[in-house]
């Protein structure tokens, strides 16, 4: 059955492929859908997991504010409903913040992080300040209004000037059968502004690779050095030209990125 009954949750997850399990953990405000230029070349090397974040897509949508951390109490326990002993973890954007918790939470379990759009955390004040912006927001404007402005801030300016790739994206979201409700977009928000493990990063152990877009204005690069920098041997890539949104924009780029790394690491 795609559903795991995980810490009182309905959590829907994909499976596709097979070999060593690899965990995907999604960003703000979309589902296991957002992976789906990456699974077709995941799916050729590794038993790849997809899944919808608590409050996205058709798992179970919350009626009270969380942590990022009950976030990797999810991951962890799908992967235990899977029987993942140990498993490969990538995440982008917020799942990169989940899945730094995840790798907190059970090292012994993580074979390789890979962290893709992340950071380690954010000043508390201007990341209060931020999520009261966002929540005002999100409230006061139409769907297609939000989506134009998170367009502009995870898409590099270069692919605005492809009328096509611009709709492409518009209608991907438009589309979704299972829109994000208002209320779960703000909680995840909320929960995002209060991550920070930066005073937690050094205890990471296992290989990690950071990846970040040069053209990310959302969470600029130097938010990934902080991370690498923070984390003995890690790696880092910047991929030049590319925005926030790194796996819908440049897909060969990105799905190289990781998988060339993964195959260095065996």
């Amino acid at each position: 059955m795609p559903f795991a009954d995980v810490n009182g949750l309905r959590l829907f997850h994909d499976e596709q492929g097979t070999g060593p399990p690899l965990l995907c953990v999604m960003g703000l405000a979309s589902d296991h859908q957002a992976w789906g230029l990456q699974l077709p070349a995941f799916a050729e090397r590794f038993r790849t997991i997809v899944f919808d974040n608590r409050d996205t897509g058709q798992s179970t949508m919350c009626d009270a504010d969380y942590e990022i951390t009950d976030l990797a109490d999810d991951a962890l326990a799908l992967a235990d409903a899977l029987q993942l002993d140990a498993f490969h973890l990538l995440g982008i954007s917020l799942g990169s913040a989940v899945a730094q918790h995840v790798a907190l939470r059970a090292p012994e379990r993580i074979r390789t992080l890979t962290l893709a759009a992340t950071w380690g955390g954010t000043a508390p004040a201007y990341a209060r300040m931020r999520a009261d912006v966002w929540e005002r927001e999100v409230r006061r404007s139409t769907t297609e209004e939000w989506l134009e402005e998170m367009m502009l801030l995870t898409l590099s300016e270069q692919l605005f000037e492809s009328e096509e790739a611009i709709a492409e994206i518009k209608r991907m979201t438009v589309e979704n059968p299972h829109p994000q409700p208002t209320d779960a977009l703000i909680r995840q928000i909320r929960a995002t502004s209060r991550h920070d493990v930066r005073d937690r990063l050094g205890e990471l152990q296992m290989p990690v690779h950071v990846i970040s877009g040069d053209r990310d204005v959302l969470i600029p690069v130097w938010k990934g050095e902080e991370v690498a920098e923070r984390v003995e041997h890690a790696t880092m890539t910047v991929l030049r030209g590319i925005g926030h949104a790194m796996n819908m924009e440049r897909v060969d780029q990105f799905n190289g990125a990781v998988l060339g790394w993964l195959a260095e690491r065996g």
